[in-house]
């Protein structure tokens, strides 16, 4: 059952399961911290997205993310910094016990650090939120159900240069396509909130051992 995902049994898996990695994440600077929203739209378990504004300077504007940002030196920690991005991009201050842990790092281009924090925040409505439009064109909702249909997962193929350079995870036929980074971190996410119905289509996007 999917609304298993949000029980209290499937969150001290999830707290146990990321304890470690927390606990090691939270003692180390990082680039750059995000919030992976677990939520509950129109009673379904949900990840919580929003699309960049392209008013932003640079890549990655108009692309889908989760909310986030880099770390200031003012910020406690990591989970510090997800959870001050996510208040100042959307209006949503999460508590901090609202967090089930830390997932594994991913990687920007230029190698440095992105922190992946996974909070639950019980039902929500997107549509009620008042996203900082500097920032935030547009913030949706994914059910797990639809991420996890396999007719809604692929891949795609990163060249530079001319040069094959990687291939990474894609989510497809939702409002928006995932992809990049934030496919990376959504990929992550289903492999621990659902390793038992969830299968990467990419054999180096393996659950970490934690």
């Amino acid at each position: 059952m999917l609304s298993d995902y949000l029980s209290a049994e499937s969150e001290q898996r999830c707290r146990r399961l990321l304890a470690g990695n927390t606990a090691r994440c939270r003692a180390h600077p990082a680039a750059a911290a995000v919030l992976v929203p677990l939520c509950v739209v129109c009673q379904a378990p949900a990840l919580l997205y929003t699309l960049r504004s392209r008013r932003l300077v640079g890549r990655h504007k108009g692309e889908v993310s989760f909310p986030g940002g880099k770390c200031d030196p003012a910020d406690r920690d990591v989970v510090h910094t997800a959870l001050r991005e996510t208040l100042e991009e959307l209006g949503l201050a999460v508590p901090e016990e609202c967090v089930w842990g830390i997932l594994s790092p991913a990687h920007d281009r230029q190698k440095a650090s992105v922190i992946p924090v996974l909070a639950s925040l019980g039902p929500l409505d997107p549509q009620n939120l008042k996203p900082n439009l500097d920032e935030v064109d547009e913030v949706f909702a994914l059910p797990l159900a639809h991420l996890l249909q396999a007719q809604n997962q692929g891949y795609t193929h990163f060249c530079q240069g001319g040069h094959y350079r990687c291939t990474m995870p894609v989510f497809l036929h939702g409002p928006h396509r995932i992809w990049g980074l934030t496919a990376v971190i959504t990929e992550f996410a289903l492999q621990v909130l659902a390793p038992g119905s969830y299968q990467p289509r990419l054999a180096g996007f393996r659950v970490p051992r934690y």
